[in-house]
C-alpha cells in the first residue's frame, strides 16, 4: 500500500473518495480490527503515507521518528509520512477543525465552549478552542471521570456558548441518538460535530430547529485530509481547494427526497430527477413492499394505517442512511415526525407543489388502498391539512405546473441552492 487509512472499522469512511478526488492518487481503506495487527503493520512500514483513525491516533505515536510538536502536545496522531524509512507523525485534525470553525465565523475568543467526550478528537478541538481564546473548556463524558462532567450535569450549565460534539453519538449505523437537550442553553452561538455521517447527525438537527447555527463533521474532514495530502506530496495546495472538493462531494453524496400530494408527480419528477444527477431512484413505497412482503392495499386492508406508518417509517429510517438516491415518498410520509428529519440527514427534502385543479381527476389517483378519498371534497380536505406539514418538512417547494423538464430543472436548482447557503 502507498496512501490509504487505517482504523479498526471503515466501513463509514469517505477518505478514499477525498483523497483520490484531491490529489489523484490511489487511496486504500485498511481496515487493522486488532491493536495486533496495527502493531505489525506499523512495524512493516510498508506505506508511503497513511492517515490514521479511531482507535489507533495513539497507537502510533511510539513508531514515530519524529512528531510535530502540535501532535505530541495533543497526544494523537492521525497522518504518518514514511520518508527513507523514517516516520513522521503529524495532526491535521486540528488543522481540518480550525478551519471549519473559521470558514463559519465561529468565534471562541471568551467563549464558553463544552466538549463531548474524552478521546482523542477531544483533545484537539479543545488545544484549537483554548489556542484561540476560549473563556473555559468544560468536558463531557458518559462516566463523568477525570475531571468531566456527566451529560446530565452538562445540562446544567446554562452560560455555554458552543458545544462540540466528538463522540459517536450519532453517527452511522446508529443515526438518531443525541446525548444532550439544547433547550438547556439559552446563551447557545454554535454546535459543531466532528461526525460526518451523516451529515446532519440528531444534535445538528436539533440545533437547526431553534435557529442555532450548526456545522458538520464533513467539511473538517476535506479540510483534514487534503492539509495530509499536502504533507503525503509535499506540496502547497490552495485553501480553495477544500471548498471546492467539500461543495462537489456533498452534492454528489447527498440525497433528495420529494414529497407532495397524491398525483403531484412525485414518481415521474423522480426519475427524471435522478437520471438527471446520476442518483440511483428510489420508490419508498417499493421499499415497504419488499420489506413487509405484501403490496400496500394490502398492508391497509389487514392491519390498517396504523401499521403501514409504522412500516413507512422504518423504511425511510433505513433508507436515509444510504446516500446518492432520489427518494420518492407517499403522499402521507410527513404525518410521522421523525419521518421529515431521517430524510433531512443525509440530503435535501423538496416538496413538489402541485395544486389540485393541475392534477389528474380523482378517479385516476393510484391510491392503492390508501385512505386517501372518494371524492375532491376530501381530497381538497387533505390537501389543506398536509400543505403546512409538507411547507414545513421541506427545504425548498418546487412549482409543478408547467412542463416536466422545467420541473425537473427547477428541483436541480433547488438542490444546487442548497450548497450555496
Amino acid at each position: 500500500m502507498e496512501y490509504g487509512l487505517i482504523g479498526a472499522k471503515l466501513g463509514h469512511s469517505y477518505s478514499k473518495i477525498i483523497h483520490e478526488a484531491v490529489c489523484g492518487y490511489s487511496y486504500e481503506l485498511h481496515p487493522l480490527p486488532t491493536e495486533e495487527e496495527a502493531h505489525a503493520f506499523m512495524q512493516a512500514k510498508a506505506f508511503k503515507a497513511i492517515n490514521v483513525t479511531i482507535p489507533y491516533k495513539k497507537l502510533v505515536i511510539p513508531y514515530c521518528d519524529e512528531v510535530e510538536p502540535r501532535a505530541a502536545a495533543i497526544g494523537a496522531v492521525n497522518t504518518v509520512v514514511n520518508r527513507d524509512g523514517k516516520l513522521y507523525g503529524y495532526n491535521t485534525d486540528y488543522t481540518g477543525f480550525a478551519y471549519l470553525a473559521r470558514c463559519h465565523g465561529v468565534k471562541f475568543a471568551g467563549a464558553v465552549v463544552l466538549v463531548l467526550g474524552t478521546g482523542g478528537t477531544h483533545n484537539t478541538v479543545t488545544a484549537v478552542c483554548q489556542d484561540a481564546g476560549a473563556k473555559q473548556v468544560l468536558t463531557a463524558s458518559r462516566t463523568g471521570k477525570d475531571g468531566a462532567l456527566t451529560y446530565e450535569e452538562a445540562q446544567r450549565h446554562p452560560e455555554i456558548n458552543i458545544i462540540i460534539n466528538t463522540t459517536p453519538a450519532g453517527m452511522y449505523p446508529n443515526n438518531g441518538s443525541c446525548l444532550l437537550d439544547l433547550h438547556a442553553y439559552p446563551k447557545l452561538e454554535a454546535v459543531l460535530d466532528c461526525v460526518y455521517n451523516p451529515f446532519r447527525t440528531e444534535l445538528l438537527l436539533r440545533a437547526e430547529e431553534l435557529g442555532v447555527p450548526a456545522y458538520c463533521g464533513f467539511e473538517m474532514l476535506v479540510a483534514q485530509a487534503v492539509y495530509a495530502a499536502e504533507h503525503f506530496t509535499g506540496q502547497k495546495l490552495p485553501e480553495a481547494v477544500i471548498a471546492d472538493t467539500h461543495r462537489k462531494l456533498k452534492r454528489d453524496l447527498s440525497n433528495v427526497a420529494i414529497i407532495g400530494m397524491p398525483g403531484c408527480g412525485k414518481s415521474t419528477i423522480g426519475r427524471a430527477l435522478a437520471k438527471t444527477l446520476g442518483k440511483t431512484y428510489v420508490d419508498l413505497d417499493e421499499v415497504i413492499e419488499k420489506n413487509t412482503g405484501m403490496p400496500i392495499p394490502d398492508i391497509f386492508a389487514r392491519e390498517g394505517e396504523a401499521s403501514f406508518r409504522k412500516y413507512e417509517s422504518q423504511a425511510v429510517a433505513e433508507i436515509s442512511k444510504q446516500t446518492r438516491q432520489v427518494i420518492a415518498c407517499g403522499g402521507g410520509v410527513i404525518k410521522t415526525p421523525g419521518n421529515a428529519r431521517a430524510l433531512r440527514q443525509n440530503g435535501v427534502v423538496l416538496f413538489i407543489d402541485r395544486p389540485l385543479w393541475v392534477q389528474r381527476p380523482v378517479e385516476r389517483l393510484a391510491t392503492g388502498g390508501r385512505p386517501l378519498s372518494t371524492g375532491l371534497d376530501a381530497l381538497r380536505k387533505m390537501e389543506a391539512e398536509r400543505m403546512p406539514l409538507y411547507r414545513a418538512a421541506s427545504d425548498a417547494a418546487v412549482d409543478n405546473t408547467g412542463r416536466l423538464e422545467n420541473t425537473v430543472e427547477t428541483a436541480v436548482q433547488a438542490f444546487e441552492t442548497t450548497f450555496d447557503a
